[in-house]
């Protein structure tokens, strides 16, 4: 989405909020047919990003008129110092950024093979949803030449949606993306990724993806899913995005390693960690579609150093380690 001379990346909508609009990652049409969950999610701006090229120093005013909001600037793909990260409230904040010197006179063939031009900023949002009240300075849009030629979007639970780790970029969407040399779309929805089909013909429908990595779902097993009410509804996921786009990569993922495995906790549900598992991998081969791979969750996260206290989100260190094997998993045509 373009507005006020910036490119809103991972943005589908924007509503009036605060005297400012706030930035959706998901059009009403689709939201308002999802989970509450969902519904709160996709109004938070996790995985956006505020683009621009710049002459001279940039103003940017954002709000948080419930919560906070950490923003991250990057130049291109180089992240800035962490003095300069910002964390956004309810009062109107205005962050402000001018393209550094060094990275000026940097020698473009040094960066064969970066994902970013240097003189893109890149504001990255995390947090609770956030109105963009205004842009001040000389900007304009990335180019297309200026930005990665493929994209790689991900759906999936609070693990895709950057729970737990240090700054949202350091999930393994955003990890796996950088090593793809690829641009990244999050629809990561924490505690409410019930694969519903509302999103699965939203994604299948979308013509901004090179490759998509489904990570599905502990969301549905903690909230008493069955395994053949999850295997139904993955098995119309994987089809429908896998089908509609059968020269694009599609990668579903099965249920990382979690407490439930490792002796921790047995909860009382219908279903088991093994069940799901099972029932994802013969989702996948129900839909049967030659551009779709199954990857385990368990083989991707093969240690339980990765993950954090809760034995369910992985930590920064079990993110990298995530990535690493997805990346290689990932064929983008």
């Amino acid at each position: 989405m373009i507005r006020d001379g910036v490119e809103l990346h991972n943005v589908a909508h924007t509503t009036p909020l605060d005297g400012g609009a706030r930035l959706e990652r998901v059009p009403p049409a689709v939201r308002e047919d999802l989970n509450e969950g969902a519904r709160e999610n996709y109004m938070r701006p996790d995985g956006v990003e505020i683009r621009f090229v710049a002459d001279g120093p940039v103003e940017v005013t954002l709000s948080c008129p419930d919560g906070e909001c950490e923003v991250t600037p990057f130049w291109g793909p180089f992240r800035a110092r962490t003095t300069e990260y910002v964390t956004v409230g309810p009062e109107p904040t205005t962050i402000e950024v001018e393209f550094p010197d060094r990275l000026a006179g940097l020698d473009a063939d040094a960066l064969d093979g970066s994902y970013h031009d240097p003189r893109v900023c890149r504001l990255v949002l995390f947090g609770d949803p956030t109105a963009l009240h205004g842009i001040e300075g000389d900007t304009r849009p990335p180019r297309k030449a200026e930005l990665p030629d493929r994209t790689l979007l991900a759906y999936g639970t609070s693990i895709t949606q950057g729970a737990f780790a240090s700054r949202q970029h350091l999930a393994f969407p955003g990890r796996t993306a950088q090593r793809l040399d690829a641009d990244l779309c999050n629809l990561g929805t924490g505690g409410s990724a019930f694969c519903e089909p509302e999103i699965a013909d939203h994604v299948a429908g979308r013509d901004d993806w090179d490759a998509a990595a489904i990570e599905v779902s502990v969301n549905m097993l903690t909230r008493d899913f069955t395994a053949a009410e999850f295997r139904e509804r993955a098995t119309y996921l994987l089809d429908a995005v896998a089908g509609e786009n059968p020269e694009r990569s599609v990668v579903a993922i099965s249920l990382f390693p979690m407490f439930a495995d490792l002796g921790a906790e047995s909860p009382d549900w219908p279903a088991t960690p093994a069940d799901y598992r099972a029932a994802l991998r013969d989702a996948a081969a129900e839909a049967g579609h030659d551009n779709l791979s199954l990857v385990s969750g368990r083989d991707l996260l093969d240690d339980p150093r990765g993950l954090t206290p809760d034995l369910l989100h992985p930590s920064d260190r079990g993110m990298e380690r995530i990535a690493a094997g997805l990346a290689d998993a990932i064929e983008i045509r």
